[in-house]
């Protein structure tokens, strides 16, 4: 059944509307009418809901809560390097079907990248959409937060509020002594919000890996290959995923 996300909190009457793109989707491509039902997800809950009236905005009444816990244990945010080319757009779409709960692109020494302000706001409503999308198509209850691009500096400022910060470094997968990822997640049973740190084509820089020394940000492996920027983050949260879900 198709699933619509729904801004707001609900009303006493539990009759909501649908409109924009959604409510078009439902009429036009999905051609739904007034009886059918669908799926709304509203303050992280989802009904099983029923329309009401379908022109040019779509009026639904919410039913009951569908009792199915869908959304990942830990709070996982995905800081990524900018990449080249529309990888984050898949990051985006793969990560959010993984369970991601926000993502922080920034700008790393590294990155070939680079964002100009104008256009970086209009990349980001491109990527908050590409979420919804996946988070409908995967039956979530959450929509991953898409931040706005963040400086190096802002990155750390912001990982001093998160329970545990983890940066996937190549560097570790040359050791023979590597810190394995699935012995790191044994230690976040009892964290709640995860920050995991991902450079882009060119890895980490020294500075970089400095700083993030300096915050007690633990260095990870992900095995002994080394992966793409676009694949890393997949296998963290799948590891993340096995391990506590």
């Amino acid at each position: 059944m198709q699933r619509y996300f729904i801004k707001g909190e609900i009303p006493e009457n539990r009759i909501v509307t649908i409109t924009g793109d959604d409510a078009k989707h439902i009429a036009k491509v999905m051609r739904q009418k007034v009886g059918d039902c669908l799926v709304a997800v509203m303050e992280g809950e989802a009904y099983f809901s029923k329309i009401l009236s379908a022109d040019f905005d779509v009026e639904v009444e919410l039913g009951e809560t569908l009792q199915v816990q869908v959304e990942m244990p830990k709070r996982v945010t995905i800081a990524c390097g900018l990449p080249k080319g529309d990888k984050l757009d898949l990051i985006t779409q793969k990560a959010t079907e993984l369970g991601m709960y926000a993502l922080m692109p920034f700008s790393a020494e590294r990155s070939i990248v680079k964002w100009d302000n104008s256009k970086s706001e209009k990349k980001v409503e491109r990527l908050q959409k590409v979420a919804k999308e996946a988070a409908e198509q995967s039956h979530r209850t959450h929509v991953p937060q898409i931040h706005r691009i963040h400086s190096f500096k802002q990155l750390l400022s912001k990982a001093e509020s998160y329970d545990a910060v983890i940066v996937a470094y190549e560097e570790e997968a040359r050791q023979g002594d590597r810190k394995r990822f699935a012995e790191i997640l044994k230690s976040l049973y009892d964290k709640d919000s995860v920050l995991i740190v991902f450079g882009p084509e060119g890895g980490i820089s020294e500075a970089e890996v400095a700083a993030l020394k300096s915050i007690r940000a633990i260095f990870a492996s992900l095995g002994p290959r080394i992966l793409r920027t676009e694949t890393a983050p997949l296998y963290a949260l799948a590891a993340i995923s096995y391990e506590f879900e």
